[in-house]
Protein backbone atom coordinates (compact mmCIF):
# COMPACT_ATOMS: atom_id res chain seq x y z
CA UNK A 1 0.00 0.00 0.00
CA UNK A 2 1.63 3.53 -0.93
CA UNK A 3 1.76 5.86 1.81
CA UNK A 4 -0.39 8.54 2.12
CA UNK A 5 0.91 11.85 1.56
CA UNK A 6 0.45 14.23 4.50
CA UNK A 7 0.95 18.00 5.11
CA UNK A 8 1.61 19.08 9.07
CA UNK A 9 0.26 23.00 9.39
CA UNK A 10 2.07 25.20 12.26
CA UNK A 11 2.37 28.36 13.48
CA UNK A 12 5.55 27.64 16.04
CA UNK A 13 7.73 25.33 17.17
CA UNK A 14 5.76 22.26 16.15
CA UNK A 15 6.41 19.64 18.86
CA UNK A 16 4.01 17.43 17.51
CA UNK A 17 5.40 18.04 14.13
CA UNK A 18 8.39 16.84 15.19
CA UNK A 19 6.74 13.48 16.81
CA UNK A 20 4.65 12.88 13.69
CA UNK A 21 7.59 13.33 11.66
CA UNK A 22 9.51 10.78 13.97
CA UNK A 23 7.20 8.25 13.77
CA UNK A 24 6.81 8.44 9.52
CA UNK A 25 10.75 7.71 9.65
CA UNK A 26 9.95 3.41 10.02
CA UNK A 27 8.81 2.88 6.28
CA UNK A 28 5.89 0.54 7.83
CA UNK A 29 4.33 3.73 8.68
CA UNK A 30 1.30 4.41 6.76
CA UNK A 31 1.64 7.99 5.77
CA UNK A 32 4.29 10.29 4.76
CA UNK A 33 5.22 13.89 6.12
CA UNK A 34 5.45 15.09 2.26
CA UNK A 35 4.96 18.88 3.28
CA UNK A 36 5.04 21.42 6.38
CA UNK A 37 3.44 24.28 6.16
CA UNK A 38 3.73 27.93 8.51
CA UNK A 39 1.55 30.78 8.37
CA UNK A 40 4.74 32.73 10.10
CA UNK A 41 7.61 32.97 8.23
CA UNK A 42 9.47 32.96 11.54
CA UNK A 43 8.31 29.31 12.82
CA UNK A 44 10.76 27.73 14.68
CA UNK A 45 9.28 24.04 13.12
CA UNK A 46 10.68 24.99 9.60
CA UNK A 47 13.81 24.61 10.51
CA UNK A 48 13.13 21.31 12.52
CA UNK A 49 11.28 19.86 9.28
CA UNK A 50 13.80 21.05 6.91
CA UNK A 51 16.83 19.47 9.10
CA UNK A 52 15.00 16.21 8.48
CA UNK A 53 15.07 16.77 4.95
CA UNK A 54 11.32 17.62 4.62
CA UNK A 55 9.64 20.21 2.36
CA UNK A 56 8.48 23.26 3.36
CA UNK A 57 6.29 26.28 2.51
CA UNK A 58 5.13 29.71 4.20
CA UNK A 59 1.50 31.07 3.67
CA UNK A 60 2.24 34.51 5.68
CA UNK A 61 -1.52 35.21 6.87
CA UNK A 62 -0.50 38.93 7.05
CA UNK A 63 0.11 39.44 3.66
CA UNK A 64 -3.36 38.98 3.40
CA UNK A 65 -4.86 41.36 5.87
CA UNK A 66 -8.42 40.29 7.30
CA UNK A 67 -9.15 38.27 3.79
CA UNK A 68 -9.09 35.40 4.83
CA UNK A 69 -10.43 33.53 1.80
CA UNK A 70 -7.63 34.77 -0.02
CA UNK A 71 -5.49 33.37 2.76
CA UNK A 72 -7.25 30.15 2.38
CA UNK A 73 -6.89 30.22 -1.36
CA UNK A 74 -3.23 30.17 -1.22
CA UNK A 75 -3.03 27.14 1.66
CA UNK A 76 -5.12 25.27 -0.62
CA UNK A 77 -2.95 26.33 -3.53
CA UNK A 78 0.25 25.24 -1.59
CA UNK A 79 -1.55 21.62 -0.38
CA UNK A 80 -2.42 20.85 -3.77
CA UNK A 81 0.99 21.29 -5.38
CA UNK A 82 2.58 18.95 -3.08
CA UNK A 83 -0.54 16.47 -3.87
CA UNK A 84 -1.83 16.06 -0.22
CA UNK A 85 -3.70 13.65 0.34
CA UNK A 86 -4.30 14.66 4.59
CA UNK A 87 -3.55 17.36 6.88
CA UNK A 88 -2.51 17.74 10.31
CA UNK A 89 -2.99 20.57 12.40
CA UNK A 90 -0.14 21.20 14.86
CA UNK A 91 -0.30 24.04 16.81
CA UNK A 92 -1.72 26.20 13.87
CA UNK A 93 -2.91 29.48 15.47
CA UNK A 94 -5.42 30.16 12.46
CA UNK A 95 -9.37 29.50 12.61
CA UNK A 96 -10.27 27.68 9.35
CA UNK A 97 -13.23 28.34 7.78
CA UNK A 98 -16.25 26.37 6.69
CA UNK A 99 -15.49 26.72 3.08
CA UNK A 100 -12.02 25.30 3.73
CA UNK A 101 -12.38 22.80 6.31
CA UNK A 102 -15.12 21.17 4.04
CA UNK A 103 -12.81 20.65 1.10
CA UNK A 104 -11.23 18.28 3.77
CA UNK A 105 -13.93 15.71 5.02
CA UNK A 106 -12.34 13.28 7.21
CA UNK A 107 -8.89 14.15 6.27
CA UNK A 108 -8.13 17.27 8.67
CA UNK A 109 -6.70 16.41 11.89
CA UNK A 110 -6.21 18.51 14.68
CA UNK A 111 -4.70 17.53 18.47
CA UNK A 112 -6.14 19.37 21.30
CA UNK A 113 -4.84 20.01 24.67
CA UNK A 114 -8.35 18.77 26.69
CA UNK A 115 -10.43 15.53 27.05
CA UNK A 116 -12.61 17.02 24.03
CA UNK A 117 -15.86 18.03 24.84
CA UNK A 118 -14.26 19.09 27.89
CA UNK A 119 -12.17 22.36 27.70
CA UNK A 120 -12.91 23.70 23.95
CA UNK A 121 -10.38 26.58 23.16
CA UNK A 122 -7.79 28.11 24.64
CA UNK A 123 -6.30 27.76 28.56
CA UNK A 124 -7.21 24.51 28.43
CA UNK A 125 -4.78 23.21 31.74
CA UNK A 126 -5.53 26.72 33.67
CA UNK A 127 -9.51 25.82 33.23
CA UNK A 128 -8.79 22.37 34.27
CA UNK A 129 -7.04 23.40 37.11
CA UNK A 130 -9.75 26.17 38.14
CA UNK A 131 -12.52 23.46 37.51
CA UNK A 132 -10.91 20.80 39.87
CA UNK A 133 -10.70 17.95 37.36
CA UNK A 134 -9.03 14.71 38.30
CA UNK A 135 -8.43 13.73 35.20
CA UNK A 136 -6.94 15.64 32.35
CA UNK A 137 -5.39 14.47 28.57
CA UNK A 138 -5.74 15.33 24.90
CA UNK A 139 -7.83 14.44 21.88
CA UNK A 140 -7.27 14.11 18.53
CA UNK A 141 -10.20 14.40 16.27
CA UNK A 142 -11.56 15.60 12.41
CA UNK A 143 -11.93 19.35 12.04
CA UNK A 144 -15.20 20.80 11.81
CA UNK A 145 -16.47 24.27 10.97
CA UNK A 146 -17.23 24.41 14.69
CA UNK A 147 -14.00 24.52 16.84
CA UNK A 148 -12.63 22.07 18.91
CA UNK A 149 -15.76 20.03 17.95
CA UNK A 150 -15.29 17.22 15.25
CA UNK A 151 -15.45 13.49 15.26
CA UNK A 152 -12.87 12.41 18.14
CA UNK A 153 -10.26 9.53 16.69
CA UNK A 154 -8.30 8.84 19.93
CA UNK A 155 -7.57 10.16 23.57
CA UNK A 156 -5.19 10.27 25.93
CA UNK A 157 -5.32 10.62 30.01
CA UNK A 158 -3.62 11.92 32.46
CA UNK A 159 -4.27 12.22 36.60
CA UNK A 160 -4.26 15.94 37.86
CA UNK A 161 -1.94 15.52 40.80
CA UNK A 162 -2.58 17.92 43.95
CA UNK A 163 -0.09 20.65 43.81
CA UNK A 164 0.05 20.41 39.71
CA UNK A 165 0.37 23.98 38.10
CA UNK A 166 -0.33 24.93 34.79
CA UNK A 167 3.28 24.05 33.59
CA UNK A 168 3.87 20.60 35.25
CA UNK A 169 0.31 19.55 34.15
CA UNK A 170 0.93 21.18 30.82
CA UNK A 171 3.98 18.77 30.44
CA UNK A 172 2.46 15.64 31.04
CA UNK A 173 -0.36 16.52 28.82
CA UNK A 174 2.53 17.18 26.16
CA UNK A 175 3.89 13.83 26.05
CA UNK A 176 0.23 12.46 25.68
CA UNK A 177 -0.17 14.43 22.31
CA UNK A 178 3.19 13.08 21.12
CA UNK A 179 2.19 9.41 21.80
CA UNK A 180 -1.45 9.68 20.19
CA UNK A 181 -1.04 12.13 17.60
CA UNK A 182 1.00 9.63 15.72
CA UNK A 183 -1.59 6.95 16.64
CA UNK A 184 -4.04 8.51 14.93
CA UNK A 185 -2.63 9.85 11.82
CA UNK A 186 -1.92 5.84 11.22
CA UNK A 187 -5.25 4.69 11.86
CA UNK A 188 -6.87 7.42 9.18
CA UNK A 189 -3.83 6.67 6.83
CA UNK A 190 -4.61 3.26 6.89
CA UNK A 191 -8.80 3.82 6.54
CA UNK A 192 -9.55 2.36 9.69
CA UNK A 193 -11.42 5.26 10.97
CA UNK A 194 -15.34 5.56 9.87
CA UNK A 195 -17.54 8.54 11.00
CA UNK A 196 -20.98 7.76 11.49
CA UNK A 197 -23.64 9.96 13.15
CA UNK A 198 -21.03 12.50 13.97
CA UNK A 199 -18.90 9.80 16.00
CA UNK A 200 -15.81 7.84 14.68
CA UNK A 201 -15.37 3.92 14.61
CA UNK A 202 -11.96 2.34 14.26
CA UNK A 203 -12.43 -0.96 12.72
CA UNK A 204 -16.28 -0.75 13.66
CA UNK A 205 -15.78 -0.22 17.07
CA UNK A 206 -17.13 3.31 18.56
CA UNK A 207 -14.01 5.15 20.19
CA UNK A 208 -14.63 5.14 24.00
CA UNK A 209 -15.91 8.02 25.70
CA UNK A 210 -13.32 9.65 27.82
CA UNK A 211 -14.92 8.69 31.39
CA UNK A 212 -13.50 5.08 30.28
CA UNK A 213 -9.87 6.08 29.56
CA UNK A 214 -7.17 4.84 32.05
CA UNK A 215 -4.69 7.80 33.12
CA UNK A 216 -0.97 7.57 32.83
Amino acid sequence: MSRKRVAILISGRGSNMAALIEAAKDESYPAEIALVVSNRPEAGGLLVARAAGIATETVDHATFGKNRSAFEGALQAVLEKHRIEIVCLAGFMRLLTAAFVNKWPQRLLNIHPALLPAFKGLDTHKRALEAGTETHGATVHFVVPEMDSGPIIIQGAVKVRPGDSEETLAARVLVVEHRIYPKALKLVAEGRVRVESGRCLIDGVPVPDASELLPM
